[in-house]
C-alpha cells in the first residue's frame, strides 16, 4: 500500500513552529489582529456584578471557589452577556478600555474552567497536542464580543499587548493556574486601575512561591522570560521592573533563573 507523505510534509512547519515557540508558550509574540467592532457601546461597562462575584468566590490568596461560581452561574452569565454586547468604544478613556479587557480576560477564563469543571489544569482542555495559537485553550474562540468570535489569545495578544503598551497587564491577567499572579478579589475599574496594577506587581514580586528576589541572584517567574520583549520596551529591563516592586532589589548583573511553572488549577 502506497502511503502519501504530503499531509505530513504540510504539517511539518506547524509542528516545528510549536516546538520553537514552546519555551515562550503562552507568551509568544503574536500577530493576532486587533478586533474591529461595528457597534461599540456608548458608555463604559459597569463591572459591579463581577466585583460582587469576585469578592464572594475568590479569597485573599487569589484562590477561586469554582463551585461557588457555578451556584451563581445565572448572575455570572448576565455579566458576560453585558461584556459581549458592549465592546469598548474609541470614546472610552484608556483606563476604561484596559479595565474592560482585563476583566473580560479573567471572567472568560473562569467561564472556560466552568465549561470543563472539574479538572486539574486549564491545560487539560482541548487537544493533547498544544500548538500555540491553534489548539491551546487560549486559542479556542468560545465567546463573542461585539458580534465577533474571540479567544483569550485575541484579548491578551491581539488587544492588550498590542494596543496599550503596559507590561503590568501581565500582573493582572490570570490563566487559572497556581503560578499565575493572584486573581484579585475585586474587579478592575478605570478609577483605580493604576493603583490596582501596581498593587498586583508588588503582590506578585514579593510572593516567594512565584518570585525569589535576591541582590546577586533571582529566581523569577517564567513571565519575565516569556514576555521579555515587553519588559525591555521603552528603555526598561527585567531588573528595572522587578526592582520597582520587589522589597529586595536585585543588581543589574544578578544571576537570573526561572522557576518551574505550576499549571495546577488555582482552586480553593
Amino acid at each position: 500500500m502506497k502511503i502519501s507523505l504530503k499531509p505530513l510534509l504540510l504539517l511539518a512547519p506547524v509542528l516545528a513552529t510549536a516546538t520553537l515557540t514552546a519555551a515562550a508558550f503562552p507568551g509568544y509574540s503574536s500577530t493576532l489582529p486587533t478586533p474591529a467592532f461595528a457597534t461599540p457601546a456608548a458608555a463604559p461597562v459597569d463591572h459591579v456584578a463581577f466585583d460582587r462575584l469576585l469578592k464572594k468566590h475568590v479569597n485573599d490568596k487569589g484562590q477561586v471557589n469554582y463551585k461557588g461560581f457555578q451556584a451563581d452561574e445565572k448572575e455570572f452569565n448576565q455579566y458576560l452577556a453585558q461584556l459581549s454586547k458592549n465592546p469598548p468604544a474609541a470614546t472610552w478613556s484608556k483606563p476604561e478600555q484596559m479595565a474592560y479587557w482585563i476583566n473580560a480576560y479573567n471572567a472568560y477564563t473562569i467561564r472556560l474552567i466552568l465549561d470543563h469543571y472539574p479538572l486539574q489544569s486549564i491545560k487539560d482542555i482541548g487537544s493533547k497536542i498544544k500548538i500555540p495559537f491553534v489548539t491551546t485553550p487560549w486559542a479556542a474562540k468560545f465567546f463573542s464580543i461585539g458580534g465577533e468570535k474571540m479567544s483569550l489569545d485575541n484579548i491578551e495578544h491581539g488587544t492588550l499587548r498590542k494596543q496599550y503598551d503596559d507590561p503590568r497587564i501581565h500582573f493582572a491577567l490570570v490563566c487559572a493556574s497556581v503560578s499565575c499572579p493572584r486573581l484579585r478579589n475585586e474587579a478592575y475599574t478605570a478609577a483605580k486601575l493604576d493603583r490596582q496594577l501596581d498593587d498586583q506587581g508588588r503582590d506578585f514580586l514579593n510572593n516567594p512561591a512565584k518570585n525569589k528576589v535576591g541582590k546577586t541572584e533571582a529566581q523569577l517567574s517564567k513571565y519575565f522570560d516569556w514576555y521579555k520583549g515587553d519588559w525591555e520596551k521603552n528603555g526598561q529591563s527585567v531588573a528595572k521592573w522587578v526592582n520597582k516592586y520587589a522589597a529586595t532589589k536585585m543588581n543589574d548583573n544578578a544571576q537570573v533563573s526561572y522557576l518551574d511553572y505550576n499549571w495546577n488549577l488555582n482552586k480553593q
